[in-house]
């Protein structure tokens, strides 16, 4: 498009951006920031969007990987809609990790920061605030590789988990 600037999604190596954004679960909820979330430990942020079908296929591998996690790696969703969509899609798939909002009336600003153009987009940020993975749709061997990471199985043999699907 003429006049735009083309995004590029912050890659592995770089520094994650800084952001401060709401909390969408409870109404005590509180707004947290990177330097919050990364003070007690590496993170996978996952940025989404409810209406996405690849982030609906996501969602509970997410919490597979948060509920099961032994404090290796925390998960912390990041929604691009407002708080209460964002709070009945917890509900339906049965989310317990944090849920922060970067939403369109805050022109959502992470979701830009990070380069974002597809959901989901997941990034592990290292406590020094480094991005060590970053990659954006569903991949089973990257969650795979986030399950080794955390100490726990994303998936079981019940499962029937493609391999890849596009953001």
């Amino acid at each position: 498009m003429f006049g735009r600037r083309t995004k590029t999604l912050v890659a592995a190596g770089a520094k994650a951006p800084q952001f401060r954004l709401s909390g969408a679960l409870g109404l005590d909820a509180p707004a947290r920031s990177l330097q919050e979330i990364l003070a007690a430990g590496p993170a996978l942020l996952a940025f989404f969007k409810i209406s996405c079908p690849v982030c609906q296929l996501t969602a509970p591998y997410l919490e597979r990987l948060a509920a099961n996690n032994a404090s290796r790696l925390q998960v912390v969703g990041i929604s691009q809609d407002e708080a209460g969509a964002t709070r009945g899609f917890a509900q339906c798939f049965g989310l317990t990790f944090p849920v922060l909002l970067d939403p369109s009336e805050d022109n959502y600003t992470a979701s830009n920061a990070y380069g974002i153009t597809s959901v989901p987009t997941l990034f592990v940020i290292e406590p020094d605030g480094t991005i060590s993975r970053s990659f954006a749709g569903f991949s089973k061997r990257d969650f795979e590789e986030l399950g080794a990471r955390a100490g726990v199985s994303p998936f079981g043999p019940e499962d029937h988990v493609p391999e890849w699907k596009a953001g």
